[in-house]
């Protein structure tokens, strides 16, 4: 589709404007902003979870480069959708590169303040240029992305159904920061955001929180872009962190009882699932879970969030405080997401995983 400039869109949307989403359904509406490394992995985990709700309307998928470069994640992406039958779904790219941080002067700042674990895309051991694709082992897709850009498709989604769509961030927030910018009035028309990211204090011996425990990828990969996000008018936030994350773990137990089902998401996880590690959470899908069901979450609190912007060692890094404590300057409050039920979570995992791909 073509794009269209922003004052005639804004035209268009006060308009009879064609939808491009699916018919309303009585479904929870949501739009999925992801990273989405691919195959399966955490990123494509979750969007699976949400399309296999029969209780969701996945009005589209956008994509920014984050764990991977955006052109293999949409790749990715595509595929994916192409082998559990919901090519229906848009999938649209976004912003290949974050607002401020570049990788060259990221490695200029590790000489200075130390090693950082994971770099996403731009992780050494993983390194490939953006404009290819790397491995693909699950092929290549035959499908294409929608011909527009992610941001628009944000705009104009909340603006055909304000205050209904949830926004499901699971990844850098480059492309919802563009949204706001060109748009102030875009994170007052969703109805929510609910994000995986932010890092305060997490219980664990990983070496990638023991020395930075205000570390977190999300929001550390472009921190602008992250500031930018949580000082807007959200109606509502919700925040599942690192400290929650490290309480899940994927096993080979639970990919053995996903496969053992007959379902294109079973089969597509149970060739394509790995436990990397030690180390092998259930970030995303725990965000995505925790929406569908939040009876999942079994304690929760209240924070105000922002990351540093000082560019010296805590560049990026988690910022939180109290009502009390809050500087006068601040965003909106943020649900904090503090324990679980892992059993029901769990559970929930494979079930949704094994069941029959819902219908568009």
């Amino acid at each position: 589709m073509r794009l269209v400039p922003w004052a005639l869109t804004l035209v268009l949307l006060g308009a009879s404007m064609p939808s491009w989403s699916q018919q309303s359904s009585g479904k929870k509406k949501i739009i999925i902003d992801q990273d989405a490394a691919g195959p399966a992995g955490t990123d494509q985990q979750s969007m699976l979870l949400l399309i296999q709700s029969p209780e969701t309307q996945v009005l589209g998928i956008t994509v920014v480069t984050g764990d991977e470069w955006l052109k293999e994640e949409v790749a990715h992406t595509l595929r994916m959708l192409e082998l559990i039958g919901r090519t229906d779904i848009p999938v649209v790219p976004g912003a290949e590169y974050p607002l401020v941080r570049r990788q060259d002067t990221t490695e200029l700042w590790e000489q200075q303040f130390g090693l950082v674990r994971w770099l996403g895309a731009w992780t050494p051991r993983r390194y490939h240029p953006a404009d290819q694709l790397g491995e693909m082992p699950e092929g290549l897709p035959t499908i294409k992305p929608r011909n527009e850009d992610a941001v628009h498709f944000l705009i104009e989604m909340v603006h055909e159904y304000p205050h209904e769509i949830t926004i499901y961030e699971g990844g850098p927030m480059t492309n919802l920061a563009l949204a706001i910018s060109i748009d102030p009035e875009f994170a007052g028309l969703a109805k929510e955001l609910v994000f995986m990211g932010a890092s305060l204090n997490p219980a664990t011996d990983d070496p990638e929180f023991v020395n930075t425990p205000r570390h977190e990828f999300n929001l550390w990969f472009d921190p602008e872009a992250s500031h930018i996000v949580l000082m807007a008018p959200w109606e509502k936030i919700v925040c599942t962190t690192v400290d929650i994350s490290v309480k899940t773990g994927l096993t080979p137990q639970l990919i053995a009882e996903i496969k053992s089902g007959t379902s294109p998401a079973a089969r597509y996880i149970g060739t394509y699932a790995r436990v990397r590690g030690k180390y092998s959470y259930l970030w995303d899908e725990l965000a995505a879970a925790a929406w569908l069901d939040p009876s999942l979450i079994t304690a929760k609190e209240t924070r105000y969030l922002d990351v540093g912007l000082d560019r010296g060692a805590g560049y990026g890094d988690t910022l939180s405080w109290s009502e009390q404590e809050k500087p006068k300057i601040s965003g909106q409050p943020v649900e904090i997401q503090v324990d679980l039920d892992t059993q029901k979570f769990y559970k929930m995992f494979v079930d949704l995983l094994r069941a029959p791909t819902p219908k568009p």
